[in-house]
């Protein structure tokens, strides 16, 4: 496996990769409230609907040129 060249900008810059990491959070929060009870009175499996729809972005947000990230890889 290889990185590609400007991992450290994609990590950083990149939509999709932020996109991810909110889904890991919603996941997150929707396991913590599933253990803790649900106190806030959201709706059952709201998280799990905002995680699907921000993966969802992700996929999108992956295949989408990003400007900032095609420059730093010198295209």
């Amino acid at each position: 496996m290889r990185l590609v060249p400007n991992w450290r900008a994609v990590l950083l810059y990149s939509w999709s990769v932020r996109l991810i990491g909110l889904a890991a959070v919603l996941s997150g929060i929707e396991g913590v409230l599933q253990l803790a009870g649900n106190f806030l009175g959201w709706p059952a499996g709201f998280f799990a609907l905002a995680s699907f729809a921000t993966t969802a972005a992700a996929f999108v947000a992956r295949l989408v040129a990003q400007r900032s990230l095609t420059r730093d890889a010198g295209q």
